[in-house]
């Protein structure tokens, strides 16, 4: 029985393109079995895109002059929309705003503000002791003196109470006080609160916020009425000048909200002996903006006050506070008409503290103390006229009731009347002229006259380059590896007969090459590959 022998031969470098072509057809398939699509070219995304011209000037088509017109007139409406869009974005940055005055309707009664008075001499002459003068010597520019008038350099008082000589050294309502009238009935010094001011002990009518008062009827005579005696007598004489020495006769009027203190130094208004002065005011309710369109201060909306010793948050109570934290920092002290427990200065240096305290304090956003303006604002604007008082009759007649003579009268003597010129108030609103409402409006219509777009074109453009990235990626992360070059097989057959012998068959002959003869006619490999075979 014959016996043949099988024989592999590798050919590595006919086969290995064949195997590559394979594999590479093979992850195509996997790859279309998957469902990932190609993504769509640019010039096909451009024949289907919203966006006008793009497909004119991208799309699929011969490439010459009129495709190059388009491009450019693309290009062109897109810089003019990028040019506009950056102008409107400037302009809403810059955050504008507006003023809007809303008169409100006539209400039947109307909140009357408080109204503070201070007399411009701080201490009564008759009033200060040989120990006040002592202490206060740095204070009004009084020499020191004993009861005789003598000067005395080793007179020794006890330590002072800011407190007790201001209360019983100032001008005291009860005595100053003439006649009060409010919306036609009568009122007295116990309708006035006591408050401390910078120019001392000072009287503030409708002072209380549960229990305020208020007008039925608008006009002279339906509001606060009073006559008051300056007493000018009692005026401290200027020995030498201080920071504090005052030339002035009559009294300072500052008019504000119940919440708000007085701060009478520098928002209040003068009022003159020998003149009846007419204030009429008109309420004022104000809104402000907080950022990014304005500065001011919002409510916190808690229970606990705001600023300590005060109940509601304003620009005077937050400007005192500062103050005190100046003068607490350079003297270890405050000053009276201060909130807060901490120790009064003493006199001998209450001036330097006040000096300090107006030099140190700075009313700009850059200074130590910045105090915003509340969102919510209720002030009271005034118009002010006057008129000279007394005429040569009721000089006489005062002079008689009071028991003084005509010059007293016409050098001590005023009348002031505060009223609502009506019973209506002003709104007063900041409002934002440009809001992102506006902006976008703005935007959208820019981007329709110049390219045609709308927020959907902006979003089939997002969604090609989401799919052109994804692309690329999946590309990088699936990338195949290259395959190994495998071996393939070729089967020759050989005859036992012939593997005895150690010659080649003399009845075949040889191959050419030479190459044996006694392989299966259909196992030559072509090329001679097999002539270093032997069998």
């Amino acid at each position: 029985m014959p016996i043949e022998i099988v024989c592999k031969i590798k050919f590595a470098g006919e086969d290995a393109k064949p195997k590559e072509k394979e594999a590479g057809d093979e992850q195509s398939l996997l790859g279309a079995a998957r469902g990932a699509a190609a993504p769509r070219d640019l010039a096909t995304f451009a024949s289907t895109s919203t966006l006008h011209g793009l497909g004119r000037a991208c799309g699929p088509g011969p490439h010459g002059l009129r495709r190059t017109l388009w491009a450019l007139a693309l290009l062109t409406s897109l810089a003019a929309f990028l040019y506009q869009a950056a102008g409107l974005a400037r302009g809403y940055l810059t955050r504008p705003h507006l003023v809007v005055m809303d008169p409100a309707a006539p209400a039947p009664v109307a909140g009357f503000p408080a109204v503070t008075l201070c007399n411009i001499n701080r201490f009564r002459h008759s009033a200060l002791s040989d120990a006040d003068i002592f202490h206060l010597a740095n204070l009004t520019g009084l020499p020191p003196k004993d009861r005789d008038g003598h000067r005395a350099a080793g007179l020794r008082y006890p330590e002072p109470d800011m407190v007790d000589i201001l209360n019983r050294t100032g001008h005291q309502l009860a005595d100053m006080l003439k006649s009060c009238n409010f919306s036609g009935h009568h009122c007295s010094a116990s309708n006035f609160s006591v408050v401390y001011t910078r120019y001392g002990k000072c009287y503030t009518f409708n002072a209380d916020p549960q229990s305020s008062l208020a007008s039925r009827v608008g006009g002279m005579g339906s509001g606060l009425e009073i006559m008051l005696d300056i007493q000018q007598e009692e005026y401290l004489p200027i020995w030498r000048e201080t920071n504090e020495t005052s030339f002035e006769a009559g009294i300072r009027v500052q008019i504000h909200s119940q919440e708000e203190p007085p701060y009478i130094h520098q928002l209040g208004f003068g009022v003159s002996p020998g003149f009846q002065t007419f204030v009429s005011c008109q309420e004022q309710r104000l809104t402000y903006l907080p950022q990014p369109w304005g500065n001011c201060r919002a409510e916190s909306g808690l229970r606990e006050p705001e600023l300590q010793g005060y109940s509601a948050y304003s620009v005077s109570a937050c400007r005192l506070r500062c103050e005190k934290e100046a003068v607490l920092q350079r003297c270890h002290c405050r000053m009276v008409h201060m909130p807060g427990n901490e120790t009064i200065c003493p006199p001998n240096i209450y001036i330097e503290c006040a000096d300090h305290t107006l030099d140190s304090l700075g009313g700009g956003s850059e200074g130590p103390c910045f105090c915003p303006t509340p969102c919510n604002l209720t002030r009271y604007g005034k118009e002010i006229s006057m008129v000279r008082i007394p005429n040569r009759g009721s000089a006489r007649y005062l002079a008689r009731k009071y028991k003084r003579n005509e010059t007293y009268i016409r050098e001590n003597f005023l009348v002031l009347d505060v009223f609502f010129e009506a019973l209506t108030s002003e709104a007063m609103e900041q409002r934002a002229a440009y809001g992102l409402s506006a902006l976008l409006g703005d935007l959208g219509g820019q981007m329709g006259l110049f390219i045609g777009a709308s927020v959907l074109t902006l979003l089939e453009i997002l969604d090609y380059i989401y799919e052109v990235s994804w692309d690329r990626l999946r590309r990088v992360w699936r990338r195949p590896k290259t395959p190994l070059r495998t071996a393939t097989g070729g089967i020759s057959t050989l005859g036992l007969q012939e593997l005895k012998e150690q010659s080649t068959c003399p009845s075949q002959g040889r191959a050419e090459g030479g190459g044996t003869s006694g392989l299966l006619p259909n196992h030559h490999p072509p090329g001679g590959l097999f002539e270093d075979f032997a069998c």
